[in-house]
């Protein structure tokens, strides 16, 4: 089954994973959702991602990480942009999140970077979601 937004897709199977204490999911593999994965694995809130060509667009296998005591790291992640309203922002508009405890992650001319590098390289875009 075809999915409007693949991104919302990711970010729902992430949290249903994390919530039942999966080690790891697979999701549908697109750009966006690689960068993502990207970014959640550069700020520590991913164990590893790798991509899988089993199928014909392909899956991403996100695994996912533990605390010390086996407690998520990852605990909430909530979509901001949608197909039906996108959220755009500027370098200086951008969010922080839990006082920067969190990221947002960002779609942005140089590719999906989180609000921390946004802010280093002075680019804004469409805020895609938020992590903490």
């Amino acid at each position: 089954m075809a999915t409007s937004d693949p991104i919302a897709d990711m970010l729902t199977r992430i949290r249903n994973a994390v919530r039942v204490s999966k080690p790891q999911v697979r999701v549908k593999r697109s750009k966006v959702c690689l960068g993502i994965a990207r970014v959640l694995k550069e700020e520590g809130y991913i164990e590893d991602y790798d991509s899988i060509d089993d199928t014909n667009q392909g899956e991403i296998r996100v695994h996912l990480r533990r605390g010390e005591a086996q407690e998520p790291v990852l605990l909430d992640l909530q979509r901001a942009s949608r197909p039906g309203r996108r959220v755009y922002r500027g370098a200086g508009e951008l969010p922080r999140v839990l006082d920067g405890l969190g990221i947002a992650i960002v779609s942005t001319s140089r590719g999906v970077l989180s609000d921390r590098q946004c802010r280093e390289f002075k680019v804004g875009g469409e805020l895609l979601c938020t992590v903490w």
